[in-house]
């Protein structure tokens, strides 16, 4: 069957006889360059019917799609590109009716390939009329949109778990705001947290779920105006369910615009943290009243510090005025004048380290800790602290042995690093038991390394990560004096010369604590 357009493009047709076929002049020109152009698409199925609906030209798009060659189709009528049940309900002969009418249909749906196959399809279907309006047939443009169509149905899949899973989430709640700020979705965890259920709350100004007072003060309003200035708005504070009660909720507003900038609302996200807030609250109690106890423990403990020298000392300079008071002269007793005197210089000395101590924990909560680097020798300095304790070690049955093969110069406060080994040293001499201390002194892999180990009591697990804590101590006071300051003391002077201190020990065999610093003014370890 020939088209109107076949009978205009054929060199033999009435109108063609002559030769204006293969004239440069003329439509035939024109006519013959469309066919090519119509022949030669391969993205489109191109292809007329008659005014029964059969096929009457077929181009390589065609092919191509619906995998019929031109002889296989001619002719045929074109209901066999539909499903079975789209014939079946008269749907290719009512849309050639509807086109009659209106010039034109369009629609996307479901065709058939040769081989049965489906394959989505834009189908254009348009009247062909003469100039004098007579219908001669249909042209039938279609495309094959499958690859469309599935990435379609994927998204829509995709959107509808997403859907699925926001709508089945109990611990939090999701809800959309229109820009007005009124409740468009609501979710399982949204009503199990506030207590409305959808219909209640869908179209509702979300202020509802603010206290008064912050109703009052314009703050549901303002965290909308934040969050489509900022993009995001995120807080915890009070909010309301739907009986009146209060809870703490964590909130974040996010700003959705759509890909021209125009503002089309807002995701809203509410967790119930009352539970954590009032853990929170417990805690933050808790520690205020251990903060309170170890006020309290400290100054008890400090008081017997401080008085533990001052008895003696009160005692030797009573002594002191006595014998002064009560010999002439010339026959007050030298010797025992002189070793009174030793013990009260010793206990105020003992007093101006207790006062010192506290000084410097003053100074490092106020972050006034302050370091006067100076080149020095760690080797030299370890062996006078050692050589000044060990009239000391000697009473408490202790030898301290020195390992330093070598000078260890670096560049640290020659005062702090004094205080680091004292401390060290002094603590070893109060837990060692009367058993032997080693201090080493010694450079690995550029740091230098400070250790000083003893053969005492040792420490417990379950308090060794706290012994540098301040006003800390592992045993009880009744047996062992101090403020609990020496050690925390020592880390944070150690730390401010960019290094570290650890310690190693088990409970009943000694501790061993390292000093590790590097001897330059810029590098720390970590």
């Amino acid at each position: 069957m020939r088209s109107p357009l076949d009978d205009r493009l054929d060199p033999e047709s009435p109108g063609n006889r002559g030769g204006t076929y293969a004239s440069s002049h003329g439509l035939t020109d024109a006519d013959a360059q469309l066919r090519l152009l119509i022949d030669n698409v391969r993205d489109y199925a191109i292809l007329t019917l008659d005014l029964e609906g059969r096929v009457a030209s077929w181009n390589a798009g065609a092919e191509r799609i619906k995998g019929y060659r031109a002889e296989e189709i001619l002719g045929q009528h074109f209901s066999r590109f539909y499903p079975p049940e789209d014939v079946a309900r008269g749907k290719p002969q009512a849309e050639l009716e509807l086109v009659t009418r209106e010039g034109r249909f369009e629609e996307e749906g479901w065709r058939l390939r040769k081989d049965g196959s489906r394959f989505w399809a834009s189908v254009v279907i348009t009247a062909l009329r003469d100039d004098q309006g007579i219908l001669r047939g249909f042209g039938k443009v279609t495309r094959d949109f499958t690859e469309r169509k599935l990435a379609q149905e994927r998204l829509l899949q995709s959107e509808e778990r997403f859907r699925l899973l926001i709508e089945s989430i109990q611990d939090y709640a999701i809800y959309m705001l229109d820009p007005e700020g009124r409740v468009s979705t609501w979710n399982a965890g949204a009503e199990r947290i506030k207590n409305y259920r959808a219909e209640e709350v869908l179209g509702q100004y979300f202020g509802r779920f603010y206290p008064p007072e912050d109703v009052a003060r314009g703050k549901p309003q303002r965290a909308l105006q934040v969050a489509a200035e900022e993009g995001r708005f995120e807080e915890e504070a009070w909010r309301i369910r739907k009986d009146g009660s209060r809870f703490w909720a964590s909130v974040v507003i996010t700003a959705l615009y759509d890909p021209q900038g125009t503002l089309r609302g807002f995701a809203k996200v509410t967790r119930d943290f009352t539970q954590h807030k009032q853990t929170q609250e417990r805690r933050e109690l808790e520690m205020l009243r251990d903060a309170v106890l170890a006020r309290d423990e400290f100054l008890s403990v400090a008081s017997h510090e401080l008085k533990t020298p001052l008895t003696p000392l009160q005692l030797k300079l009573t002594s002191l005025l006595r014998v002064v008071e009560n010999h002439p002269e010339a026959t007050l007793p030298v010797g025992r004048l002189t070793r009174d005197l030793d013990v009260a210089r010793r206990q105020v000395r003992k007093l101006a380290d207790l006062i010192e101590d506290l000084l410097d924990v003053s100074r490092i909560s106020m972050g006034q800790l302050r370091l006067n680097r100076t080149p020095m020798d760690l080797t030299a300095l370890a062996r006078e602290v050692v050589v000044r304790y060990t009239p000391q070690a000697l009473q408490v049955g202790s030898t301290v042995n020195l390992e330093a093969p070598a000078p260890l110069p670096g560049n640290w406060d020659r005062v702090r690093m004094e205080q680091v080994l004292t401390n060290l040293l002094t603590n070893a001499l109060k837990y060692g038991a009367g058993k032997p201390i080693r201090v080493h002194v010694r450079m690995d892999s550029g740091l230098a390394l400070l250790t000083v180990q003893d053969e005492g009591i040792g420490i417990a697990p379950e308090h060794q990560p706290r012994v540098f804590d301040r006003f800390v101590r592992a045993v009880s006071e009744r047996n062992y004096g101090g403020l609990g300051l020496g050690l925390f003391i020592t880390q944070q002077i150690v730390e401010a010369h960019g290094g570290i201190v650890q310690v190693r020990s088990t409970l009943g065999q000694g501790s061993a604590f390292t000093v590790l610093l590097p001897s330059g003014l810029d590098t720390k370890l970590d």
